[in-house]
């Protein structure tokens, strides 16, 4: 099959004939019919994350964001069957530890994710393994094409997870989130859609209008503002009460959390670039005097995507209205190395294998 190979750390991907994935008895084998192109795949590209453990081996299989057609399934498998349509969440727990068992398998103690590591090949390929399926497999309501899946996928669950899940918002909050990018546009569509105000912040206007597409009632182009903090205070009548650095450079996380009202929670979305590695410098004295709190948040428990589904089955979501590219496999390369310069908007989903 037809896959794209990360040999060497920020050169071009190969697209390469590989070998089928092989069929686990807990796993399913999944004909890939869609799949995101997310930062946190330039990221893996790049080389990034070694400051945390992190980083992806070469002769990785990249791509965490598939939706297909089940064509295999292993002999202990219960919930599923050949051509059934499924999404498959890039945090794959195995079931079983207290992690899993409490409903946050997103961290489970031996868990995998999916296109970063060697023993859970990626789906930027033409059919993908999903290990421990009946627990991490989702499958998809009737009506829900593979490219809204995929819209859903990384970006947008791992937005949900962190604002329903993780932080403390209500109806009426204001949200004030950093970076427009495909995580960034996926909070601006869920704050918005959890009853919140936003304000949206970035230095590209294309992005900004994105934004107010998808539910900001305020944007900020951070380009043209000497005090962005002070500019999103402003807006919200004296700070955020949730502020959301979704990109994951210094700057964006030390501006969230000086954005914030006190007793304000800031949430850290982005990953860092190797000009931070992993650490950035916050003002702790200020954050303690004002009970300020610091949320992370990684990927959405597979168990909890029912309550993505019946949003989206309500319309009180869209994740295709975040989609603003369909391309080919052999189009990947170059679509993250656009990412380099913040070339992209939206999200963008490979189709065509």
């Amino acid at each position: 099959m037809k896959a794209a190979v990360l040999r060497e750390y920020g050169e071009p991907l190969e697209i390469e004939d590989v070998s089928d994935p092989r069929l686990a008895e807990h796993g399913l084998v999944v004909e890939t019919e869609a799949c995101g192109i997310c930062r946190s795949d330039w990221h893996a590209w790049q080389g990034h994350g070694e400051w945390a453990d992190d980083r992806v081996p070469k002769g990785q299989i990249l791509g965490h964001e598939p939706a297909g057609r089940v064509v295999a399934v292993g002999d202990s498998v219960d919930r599923f069957r050949e051509g059934d349509r499924v999404a498959v969440p890039f945090n794959l727990g195995r079931g079983d530890c207290d992690h899993c068992r409490n409903g946050r398998g997103n961290v489970c103690e031996d868990g995998l994710a999916l296109g970063f590591e060697a023993d859970a090949p990626g789906a930027f390929a033409e059919r993908v393994h999903v290990p421990y399926a009946d627990y991490n497999a989702v499958e998809l309501p009737d009506g829900v094409s593979p490219v809204e899946m995929a819209g859903l996928g990384c970006r947008f669950a791992t937005a949900y997870h962190g604002l329903a899940h993780r932080a403390d918002l209500t109806p009426g909050d204001w949200v004030a989130v950093h970076g427009c990018g495909g995580v960034g546009l996926s909070a601006v569509h869920v704050a918005d859609a959890l009853g919140a105000n936003v304000v949206a912040v970035d230095l590209d206007d294309e992005k900004l209008t994105k934004a107010r597409e998808l539910g900001a009632d305020e944007t900020v182009n951070a380009g043209r503002v000497a005090d962005v903090p002070g500019r999103v205070r402003s807006a919200t009548d004296g700070g955020a009460n949730v502020s959301v650095d979704a990109l994951g450079v210094a700057e964006t996380c030390r501006n969230s959390v000086a954005c914030l009202r006190k007793r304000g929670q800031h949430l850290q979305l982005g990953l860092t670039t190797d000009e931070e590695r992993g650490e950035v410098s916050l003002p702790t004295d200020a954050m303690t005097m004002n009970e300020v709190t610091f949320l992370g948040s990684r990927g959405m428990p597979p168990t909890r995507y029912g309550e993505l589904l019946r949003m989206l089955d309500r319309g009180t979501v869209s994740p295709a209205a975040l989609v603003t590219n369909e391309v080919g496999l052999d189009d990947v390369p170059d679509r993250l190395a656009a990412m380099s310069d913040y070339g992209t908007v939206g999200i963008e989903v490979v189709t065509e294998f």
